[in-house]
């Protein structure tokens, strides 16, 4: 009788760990390797394609391979799928040569390791009315702020491209991977963009809502194509999605958090 009811609190206490047991998300934030010069910084190109960036880009795979993710969650428009999938399909030698993108640099060549049969795209876009912005902080005469905002792009835009000149790919990957980056890309959205135009205009807010919604909706898609049989996953956006989507995986629990550093070690 005794040993029965050991079995079956053996089973019980099996089975109410499996239940708690937390999803895996080694979050990935990255600076884009092929930069289209879309954000409001200019930033310097990285050498992607260099041998010395290729050889770094199979180590990094090979760990990240190491970890399992089951999915791989990528900065592509969901609607268009379709296009991810055609990508994910071509021929990975010549790719490899001449799509810079991170995507297809360190996504592709990972889940192709991985044998995946596909990426996931979970990109929606929504309006960044950054012209806007700086129209409301000139009708509302925000001298500071306007000299702030240039003050804090230029330097972001100084500490990257120095960064690019002496570092390699994986110190730049796990840069941007620290809480320190985290801080000064939401820092900005705050501290300047949610300040902007007079009390009666809201251009700043908005701008600022939009970004923490098209962050919503991304996470939301991982959330909701992340499957039961799903113990880990790799999720890789810009820098500016991962600081926000790691406060929303952090009170979500359903999921736990893996440090690149921890991975690439």
């Amino acid at each position: 009788m005794q040993k029965i009811i050991l079995l079956l609190a053996i089973i019980t206490l099996n089975l109410t760990s499996a239940q708690t047991k937390k999803k895996q998300i080694l979050l990935v934030g990255t600076f884009h390797y092929a930069n289209p010069g879309l954000d409001v910084a200019k930033l310097n190109n990285f050498n992607i394609i260099s041998e010395k960036s290729q050889k770094e880009l199979e180590i990094m795979s090979d760990k990240i391979k190491k970890f399992g993710p089951d999915k791989i969650f990528v900065e592509w428009e969901f609607s268009k799928q379709a296009d991810l999938d055609k990508l994910y399909n071509k021929n990975t030698d010549s790719l490899f040569k001449t799509n810079k993108n991170e995507i297809t640099q360190l996504a592709i060549r990972t889940a192709k390791k991985l044998n995946h049969k596909k990426l996931y795209g979970m990109n929606l876009y929504t309006p960044f009315r950054y012209d806007s912005l700086m129209i409301a902080m000139e009708k509302a005469n925000q001298k500071d702020l306007i000299e702030k905002n240039k003050v804090t792009t230029g330097n972001f835009e100084k500490n990257h491209n120095e960064k690019i000149a002496k570092s390699s790919l994986q110190e730049m990957m796990l840069y941007y991977n620290t809480k320190q980056a985290e801080n000064e890309n939401l820092q900005w959205y705050l501290e300047i963009a949610n300040r902007a135009g007079n009390p009666d205009d809201f251009s700043g807010p908005s701008l600022v809502a939009n970004w923490y919604k098209r962050n919503l909706y991304m996470y939301s898609l991982i959330q909701k194509l992340t499957e039961s049989t799903d113990n880990k996953i790799m999720v890789l956006v810009g820098a500016g999605h991962a600081a926000i989507i790691r406060g929303f995986i952090e009170h979500d629990p359903t999921f736990e958090i893996v440090d690149l550093a921890t991975v690439l070690k």
